[in-house]
């Protein structure tokens, strides 16, 4: 019989880990984007919502670091660790990063979600981490799903269906 899991459900701004049999979700990805960092082998599995693409657009002292791609991926690579997961083997799938409203004008920070996109794409790379695939971009909001038994990420974009990636 196979074990049933739980859903670790991760919100706005936020991060979590999946171990098996669990899986990790999170839903309202419109210009956030959703990052999960994942090891095959251990079958490990983090994922943070990214909602700005700098920390230094926080206007508080006491930051969330979820909140931000420049905190928060460096914050679920060390929450990895402690799982036991070793950088080097960790791959990336990310989606979400949609431009949700159209502006009168172009300009760069009304343009959050292809920014989001690229924050993270910057620090994925600075921590030379895999982006094995990706759902970004459009003007459509996104629930993700990633199941660290078979590295499925299941992607429900509003109006567009399901899709696995």
């Amino acid at each position: 019989m196979i074990a049933q899991g739980q859903v670790v459900k991760v919100g706005i701004a936020d991060m979590n880990v999946a171990k098996l049999p669990d899986t990790i979700r999170t839903s309202g990805l419109g210009s956030c984007v959703g990052v999960v960092l994942y090891d095959e082998r251990l079958k490990v599995a983090g994922l943070v919502h990214v909602m700005l693409p700098d920390s230094s657009l926080g206007r508080v002292e006491n930051i969330n670091i979820a909140k931000f791609a420049d905190t928060g991926i460096p914050a679920m690579i060390e929450q990895l660790k402690l799982e036991g997961v070793q950088p080097f083997k960790l791959r990336a799938k990310i989606a979400g990063g949609a431009q949700m409203f159209q502006f009168s004008s172009s300009r760069d920070t009304m343009r959050i979600g292809p920014r989001n996109v690229e924050a993270v794409k910057e620090q994925l790379k600075k921590y030379t981490i895999p982006i094995v695939s990706e759902d970004t971009g459009g003007n459509s909001g996104r629930t993700i799903e990633f199941d660290p038994s078979t590295c499925m990420l299941n992607i429900r974009t509003v109006n567009q269906g399901v899709r696995e990636i």
